[in-house]
């Protein structure tokens, strides 16, 4: 129970920083005096900081440990958050947020190698969606305290909150965290480095990857974009409505627990692929007018994205052998590429052709993420 809760208030702190501007993404823009394009680029610097810093990450935590590296990168996370506050410049915000990047995936990355690591193929991916849970439960938290505290105080004193409750879940994971009993330490870090590029040869892993830059691509461009619809015409929302909005996360939360139930029955890839059929159906009814359909589109989008989430972080877990550490930290650079590509390709389709080309966007990777699906991943996927 303890690995549980510790593994969830890790990646709650982790996306509690890292989503909470999206809510008041237009309030930024306007205040700031750039267009969407541009505000949202401080979203996919954070992102990108991940991607660059993920298998680094990875190599470093197989040579000093897990839980060491995990407590201490949280502590650190909350720096960068707590100084963003000050930022009162479009390019201060960006490099804040660059900085916070940069801490995130000695966090979460080395979270999910400990899991794997530590438990059974089974217990591995029932925590995997535990620890989802927590991620997608602070990427909501995060939009929604921000939304209302930027309605309420100011958008600076919300980033100062979001930096002491992060302060206040290390301290928490350094008490319920056990220390590790089955990690290896690495050779060196020139040992580990070779490790990473032996899981490039690996198909199944390389697989998972890409499935990974898909799941965040479109995550990235449906939450980051709807926001400026949302904010518009007809609907005209606050920033403490578009914090609501994300209550569609919580679907994902309640069933990303179960997705070791949902994978022993389907096994891994036809239960990948049922989601992405119905993702598809989700992210469609965005498209229509009342606000009740969109939100059961962002819903499904929501459920079915974090479920493929938890499946492919599981899978690389358990499919890595040796040096899992580095495993994850490489599906968390493609993770992330893939939402910085969401994030700056998505403006490019909002500035061309508003919500419909954006959906068209989201479609065509959900597409391509399919093929993946079914002409790599294996039929006789273990069961979790």
């Amino acid at each position: 129970m303890a690995i549980r809760i510790a593994a969830c208030l890790a990646g709650f702190c982790t996306f509690i920083n890292l989503y909470s501007p999206q809510a008041i993404l237009p309030l930024l823009s306007d205040e700031l005096g750039v267009d969407a394009k541009g505000i949202s680029a401080i979203i996919s610097a954070s992102t990108l900081a991940v991607a660059l810093i993920a298998p680094f990450s990875g190599t470093v935590a197989d040579v000093l440990g897990r839980k060491r590296v995990i407590v201490t990168a949280m502590v650190v996370l909350s720096i960068p958050t707590a100084f963003s506050a000050f930022a009162h410049s479009l390019d201060a915000l960006i490099m804040w947020r660059f900085l916070q990047g940069l801490a995130m995936p000695p966090v979460f990355a080395v979270t999910i190698a400990y899991i794997g690591e530590e438990l059974s193929p089974r217990e591995a991916t029932a925590v995997t969606g535990v620890y989802t849970s927590g991620a997608s439960l602070g990427g909501f938290t995060g939009r929604l305290l921000t939304g209302i505290l930027a309605d309420a105080v100011s958008w600076h004193f919300a980033f100062l909150c979001i930096a002491a409750m992060t302060v206040a879940g290390a301290v928490l994971v350094a008490v319920l965290l056990p220390r590790e009993r089955r990690f290896v330490k690495s050779e060196g870090l020139l040992a580990s480095g070779r490790q990473m590029l032996r899981h490039l040869r690996n198909p199944q892993l390389v697989a998972t990857y890409a499935v990974g830059f898909g799941v965040l691509f479109n995550f990235i461009a449906t939450f980051t974009f709807i926001s400026f619809r949302l904010a518009a015409p007809p609907y005209n929302l606050s920033p403490t409505l578009l914090g609501v909005i994300f209550v569609t996360y919580l679907t994902g939360t309640a069933a990303t627990p179960l997705t070791g139930r949902f994978v022993g029955r389907f096994g891994r890839r036809n239960f990948v692929l049922l989601a992405i059929g119905i993702w598809l159906c989700g992210i469609a009814l965005t498209l229509l007018g009342p606000m009740w359909i969109i939100l059961v589109g962002l819903s499904i989008s929501a459920c079915c994205g974090m479920l493929c989430q938890a499946v492919s972080t599981g899978h690389v877990a358990i499919t890595a052998q040796a040096g899992r550490s580095s495993a994850v930290g490489l599906y968390v650079t493609s993770f992330y590429i893939g939402g910085s590509f969401g994030a700056a390709i998505g403006g490019v389709a909002w500035i061309s052709g508003g919500w419909p080309a954006c959906v068209a966007m989201i479609a065509a990777m959900l597409t391509i993420m399919g093929a993946i699906v079914t002409l790599t991943w294996r039929t006789a996927q273990p069961k979790a």
